[in-house]
């Protein structure tokens, strides 16, 4: 097998057991039963950090299989060659080149040298950010709840949802209660910004900050500076669009600075989070639309997110930018692109709107729901976000199996899928045949 064979295997391995785990009974609640269909979604779900739901998690699960819950997508999140390279480290065992080989291949690292110092460093900065925001969620949620404790289980169970970009709702009610509490919105964006916008973003920050080399002047790598920019300027635009939408429709009659915040947190948490501080049902069809492009495009590569990834969005553009401007190659930042990551953008694009259109008109002979639902749902699924506007709970079987499926795409990645059909002993084509012109267009 191949390393992104291996990689797939142990997600499947790691859906297998959890479907297990949550099918015992200390993890339900007392008389509560759960058929096999929907324990398997959730436990994709939890895996793939989505957050769709076909059961009531507050209703259905005990506060036992809620910590098996959020140990699942910890584990989902973060990787699960980070989380068995994190076990290696406390047992102080030795890491050997096959498992160096995987955790470069779940990473989507290009060298092994300095990979488990580079893991070290991600658990312990993921981990610290979980626990601040624990912290700081958990205290302010004391005057909330009937006791100390309440309150910080609360604050722990939210603080490492966003994170994990999880969207896993223990309350049945999500975010909604604090749709005007910004306080509560502008932690969640941060935590959500933490797990989404990738590892290697959160890392060189770090070193610009606190390891500064004054005779080597520091430089942020091409990636940090695209995944940056994608990410922030879709964020930002994304969340004017929805104000704007929704200025006249879900926004009307309410103040500015509801609008603004409540809009910055969809376009925030669309990206693969999936709490949300608004009714999605109730938002108009341009919204919809809007938060299910932003959806598709998910998270940035080595992070907790799927999707198509924001480089591959920006290398999409760039391309068709270049071919515009009569250009042969892609530049950004004073830099060409390598050929190989353009027409892998390209075929992840194409790829993954072919496999979205055809989960669609699939869907939309299985169920009975409009279009806009069912649209809304694939591209939640897709892009491991968990939004839905109600439809999730109404799937029927061929509908969740399909959601399952792109589910576990979104999260696993469409590059990886497509790889992992590839033999490990293939030659590559090393003959030329000749050109010829075909008319395009």
């Amino acid at each position: 097998m191949t390393p992104v064979q291996v990689i797939i295997a142990y997600y499947f391995l790691a859906v297998t057991i959890s479907t297990i785990v949550l099918s015992l009974p200390f993890t339900l609640q007392k008389g509560v039963k759960v058929s096999f269909i929907d324990t398997l979604f959730t436990a994709a779900s939890s895996v793939s950090v989505t957050g769709l739901a076909t059961v009531d998690v507050s209703q259905t699960y005990s506060t036992a299989g809620i910590w098996v819950l959020m140990a699942i997508f910890q584990i989902g999140g973060l990787g699960v060659m980070m989380i068995s390279t994190f076990f290696y480290l406390i047992l102080k065992r030795r890491i050997g080149l096959k498992q160096r080989q995987l955790i470069m291949t779940d990473t989507n690292q290009f060298t092994m040298s300095g990979m488990v110092r580079m893991l070290r460093e991600i658990l312990v900065l993921i981990f610290g950010i979980e626990l601040v925001g624990a912290l700081i969620l958990g205290i302010y949620f004391i005057p909330l709840y009937p006791n100390f404790w309440d309150a910080m289980f609360q604050g722990l169970y939210n603080s490492v949802s966003l994170v994990t970009n999880a969207g896993v709702d223990i309350t049945g009610k999500s975010l909604i209660p604090f749709a005007n509490d910004y306080f509560v919105q502008f932690i969640s964006i941060l935590l959500i910004i933490a797990g989404a916008i990738g590892f290697p973003v959160l890392l060189e920050t770090r070193r610009f900050l606190f390891e500064k080399n004054t005779l080597i002047p520091f430089r942020f790598s091409l990636f940090v500076k695209v995944t940056t920019l994608t990410y922030f300027v879709l964020l930002i635009l994304g969340g004017l669009l929805i104000w704007l939408f929704e200025y006249n429709h879900f926004f009307s009659g309410k103040s500015w600075d509801f609008g603004f915040f409540n809009s910055m947190f969809l376009s925030a948490t669309s990206r693969s989070a999936g709490l949300q501080t608004m009714d999605s049902g109730a938002l108009s069809v341009s919204t919809l639309l809007l938060v299910s492009f932003l959806m598709f495009i998910g998270a940035s590569p080595s992070s907790v997110g799927g999707g198509i990834r924001t480089t591959t969005f920006a290398i999409t553009i760039l391309f068709i930018y270049s071919v515009i401007r009569g250009r042969k190659h892609v530049y950004i930042f004073g830099r060409e692109l390598h050929q190989e990551d353009v027409r892998k953008s390209l075929a992840v694009t194409f790829v993954a709107g072919f496999i979205s259109i055809s989960a669609i008109v699939i869907m939309m002979q299985t169920e009975t729901a409009s279009l806009i639902s069912v649209i809304f749902e694939v591209f939640s699924a897709f892009g491991t976000s968990g939004l839905s506007v109600g439809l999730t709970p109404d799937l029927s079987t061929p509908g969740k199996l399909i959601i399952i499926i792109l589910m576990f795409i979104g999260r696993v990645g469409i590059m990886y899928s497509m790889l992992s059909l590839r033999n490990k002993n293939q030659p590559k084509n090393a003959i030329r045949l000749p050109k010829e012109k075909i008319i395009t267009g």
